[in-house]
């Protein structure tokens, strides 16, 4: 047995994905001694796969997202690589920008809060003590570390320290479905116009219009034809239309829900790739979830050579990256003290304690071609309540990101990247406001109006849009 190094610090975030950045942020920026401890060897999780970030600026063009966001995007803007605000002309509107650069954003804006990130670190054991998470042990190739903190913070995605704690979590609903996993990959060297061509000839070979305010009366010509004047490949092509239903069918793709084109870098004339998956899997199968990679892999390459072979601008294109990490759309999730529901969500409900705010469209991916999308009433947006935060029986500890308290309807727009960066940078925030102000009382008992203060100075978005 390795010799156990013990170390303190004012909050301990674990899981250094969009969650955990914006939780980060959020506590150091407020004055807090911080610790962000990840697995991997990189931070950013889903914020490096070259997704754009979704569920961050609602269908009626309304940013409902700041904050931490804001200053990424500023350092994207910095170093040439932030795309900017596009419309699929379908549901969404979201931030499109370089991967490759949010890695350095990412680092520039933890340093300048002198944010403590530990890399490689797993979490091994929790210690729990009168309803408090006070230690958590990790293992390094230093050995074995005892950090012990006054805040804590999940966002892990997969709700692992609350688990560990032994505390009430769920997974999937009564259907046991879960959502499938997927890999990002990225081509560069495409011709946009020649795609967007492409679709204003064929409308049906594309999702368009699925949100009445972006359809706002418009047929699925007129919408194809706004995509083409926009000139950003962001096209949507779906697995029931006929174009990617016949390729299925025939062999010359796997069964998917669609092949989702999104611009990264006009410099590189690269386009991210949303379209791989693999179901029938539970991620927290660690055998199972690592046995996905290579049918991932393979995927990614038919899917490749079909947008090369078959689909007009990507006849020069040439493959230029993959995701670092499978991505993961559902695991665990917190019972809290509030479980956001789909009523909550479709119908755009407000919460007196709200921290955060959502827009995105439920969005639950199935087996082969089926997804299931649902707008959110009125193309605006929802509340994401404290209590959505705060797991139960547990006094000094926070869950944000995709292991948020909600059913499993909600949770499909609650794990977007936007959402999950405001979810975080409001733990953050409430974690600074707890040290400062009273460092036993339990978050359930902390005043809600201070940390909405505290984060609508810094930039979030609390009220004020649809």
């Amino acid at each position: 047995m390795s010799q156990l190094t013990e170390i303190t610090a004012g909050t301990l975030i674990v899981g250094a994905g969009a969650a955990g950045i914006g939780a980060a942020v959020g506590a150091a920026k407020n004055g807090e001694d911080t610790i962000l401890i990840e697995a991997g060897p990189l931070l950013g999780g889903e914020l490096l796969a070259g997704m754009t970030i979704n569920g961050a600026i609602n269908a009626r063009g309304e940013p409902i997202v700041g904050g931490v966001l804001t200053e990424l995007v500023d350092e994207c803007k910095k170093m040439d690589g932030y795309v900017g605000v596009l419309n699929d002309h379908r549901l969404i509107r979201y931030h499109a920008y370089d991967p490759e650069v949010m890695k350095i954003a990412i680092t520039r804006v933890l340093d300048r809060y002198k944010v403590k990130v530990l890399l490689y670190s797993f979490v091994d054991e929790v210690v729990v003590e009168n309803d408090r998470i006070c230690g958590v042990t990790v293992v390094n190739k230093m050995g074995r570390l005892l950090v012990r903190a006054n805040n804590v913070i999940d966002c892990s995605g997969d709700a692992d320290l609350v688990a560990k704690a032994g505390r009430p979590t769920e997974i999937s609903d009564d259907s046991g479905d879960l959502q499938p996993v997927s890999i990002m990959f990225r081509l560069c060297n495409v011709e946009a116009e020649p795609l967007l061509r492409f679709v204003r000839r064929h409308p049906d070979y594309v999702a368009v219009g699925e949100s009445d305010v972006i359809r706002s009366g418009r047929t699925d010509q007129e919408l194809v034809n706004a995509l083409y004047e926009q000139g950003e490949p962001c096209v949507f092509f779906k697995g029931e239309g006929p174009f990617l239903r016949q390729a299925i069918e025939c062999g010359e793709m796997y069964p998917t829900a669609l092949i989702m084109i999104e611009p990264t870098s006009r410099q590189r004339r690269e386009v991210n790739v949303n379209s791989t998956r693999v179901w029938d899997l539970n991620a927290l199968d660690i055998d199972r979830l690592s046995m996905s990679v290579s049918t991932l892999h393979e995927q990614v390459w038919t899917c490749v050579r079909f947008l090369q072979n078959r689909v007009p601008g990507f006849e020069h294109s040439a493959f230029s990256a993959i995701a670092p990490r499978v991505g993961i759309r559902e695991t665990r999730r917190i019972i809290g003290e509030y479980r956001l529901t789909e009523t909550d969500v479709m119908e755009g409900r407000r919460f007196d304690d709200v921290v955060a705010k959502g827009c995105h469209h439920i969005d639950i991916h199935g087996r082969g071609a089926e997804q299931v999308r649902i707008a959110v009433a009125g193309g605006g947006s929802y509340d994401i309540p404290f209590r959505c935060l705060i797991p139960q029986r547990l006094s000094n500890v926070l869950a944000a990101g995709r292991c948020v308290s909600s059913d499993r309807a909600a949770h499909g727009t609650a794990r977007n990247m936007g959402n999950c960066l405001a979810m975080g940078e409001a733990a953050g925030t409430a974690a600074a406001i707890r040290s400062q102000q009273n460092r036993d009382v339990s978050f359930s008992a902390l005043s809600i109006s201070p940390l909405q203060a505290k984060l609508k100075q810094n930039g979030a978005v609390l009220d004020g849009v649809h």
